[in-house]
C-alpha cells in the first residue's frame, strides 16, 4: 500500500488515489497528523513480538475506504491486513477522533451569524434568499435485498438509491435525505 500511493513516486497517479479514497492524497496527508496527535492508537508502535504495528497511513487509508466505497471489513482485509475487530475499533477511533478535532468546527449546529454570512453571500451573487444549492445523487445499491430490489430500481433497471443534499458556497450540509428514487 505504501508504494501504490505514499512514496515519492508512488505506483500510482495521484487522480487513482482519489478515485479510490474520495479525497485528494493531499488532503488525507493534512488529516493525518492531527488525527495521530489526537489518538495515539493510530501510531505506529511495536508489538509484544517486538513486530511493528500497522502504520498510521495503513488505518487511516483502511478508515477512507470503508467510508468513501461503503464496504465490509472483510473485502479490504487483503489490502490493508486488518482483520475484523481491529478494522471496526479503527473505523470508531476514526470517527471519535475526526468529531473531537473538527466537531466544533464543522459539525456544530447553525447559528444566526451564519445564515446571515450565506445569504449576504448569496446576495452578492444575484441569488438573494438563498442558503445553498440543491444536489441529487443516484447510488447504485450493490447489496440490496432481493425482496427490496423492485422497490428501488432506478437507473439501468439496477437498484439504487437518492441522496438529496443542500449545501452552501462553504460546503455546510443544511439537509441530507436518502430515499427511494
Amino acid at each position: 500500500m505504501m508504494k501504490d500511493y505514499f512514496i515519492e513516486r508512488p505506483k500510482f497517479p495521484a487522480h487513482d488515489f482519489r478515485r479510490e479514497f474520495r479525497i485528494r492524497r493531499k488532503f488525507f496527508e493534512i488529516i493525518l497528523n492531527p488525527i495521530v496527535n489526537h489518538d495515539h492508537y493510530s501510531a505506529r508502535k511495536i508489538d509484544a513480538l517486538g513486530r511493528q504495528s500497522l502504520s498510521p497511513h495503513q488505518t487511516l487509508t483502511f478508515a477512507f475506504h470503508m467510508l468513501a466505497n461503503g464496504c465490509s471489513t472483510d473485502s479490504t482485509y487483503e489490502y490493508c491486513q486488518l482483520v475484523k475487530t481491529t478494522a471496526i475499533e479503527n473505523l470508531k477511533r476514526f470517527c471519535q477522533a475526526i468529531q473531537a478535532i473538527y466537531g466544533a468546527t464543522y459539525l456544530r449546529k447553525t447559528n444566526r451569524e451564519d445564515l446571515k454570512r450565506l445569504l449576504h453571500k448569496a446576495d452578492k451573487k444575484g441569488f438573494p434568499g438563498m442558503i445553498g444549492s440543491l444536489d441529487c445523487m443516484h447510488w447504485e445499491w450493490k447489496n440490496c435485498p432481493t425482496a427490496w430490489a423492485s422497490q428501488f430500481k432506478g437507473r439501468h433497471n439496477k437498484p439504487t438509491i437518492v441522496l438529496k443534499a443542500v449545501a452552501s458556497y462553504d460546503t455546510w450540509i443544511w439537509h441530507a435525505f436518502f430515499g427511494a428514487p
